[in-house]
């Protein structure tokens, strides 16, 4: 009543603001590739690779065998293949189970959620990465110098 209330999806409010042109559902198995241009939702089964030119949402009762990429990847359900979304997210909900490498710009795990594999990121500013060295060279030359003067002024 007062904001206790659970949602009744467990898609992101971003996901749903997407509009889903494809929806294969439950109990549908897809046995080959899928391929769409448009936000795709999957309940059902698809033994292939799928690729989407939009989001990706693989809900509950959802299962992927094979390589998936999208643009978004949200996954409730399962899916056993390596998952690439260089331009956008990965989400694993607390349902959700992936077994494979994934390839994403960012990535959102919930607790309890299923990841094997590994992650690369992509988008990362080298930029930030080479700041972080500086700093870290930067401060240890200052404790360094500080450390030299408390010994100059000991003398």
């Amino acid at each position: 009543m007062f904001g206790n209330a659970k949602k009744e999806t467990d898609i992101p409010e971003s996901t749903l603001l997407e509009q889903v042109g494809t929806i294969i559902g439950p109990g549908a198995v897809i046995d080959g590739p899928l391929t769409t241009k448009d936000s795709t939702r999957i309940d059902g089964t698809v033994k292939g690779n799928v690729t989407i030119s939009g989001a990706l949402i693989v809900g509950q009762t959802g299962k992927i065998i094979g390589t998936a990429s999208g643009v978004n990847i949200y996954v409730a359900g399962e899916i056993n293949g390596n998952v690439s979304a260089p331009q956008g997210k990965v989400e694993i909900s607390d349902t959700g189970k992936v077994i494979g490498d994934i390839t994403c710009k960012g990535i959102i795990i919930d607790e309890n959620a299923i990841f094997q594999g590994r992650c690369d990121m992509t988008g990362l500013d080298k930029s930030s990465a080479e700041i972080a060295k500086e700093r870290m060279a930067s401060d240890k030359e200052s404790s360094d110098e500080n450390s030299s003067d408390d010994e100059n002024q000991d003398k």
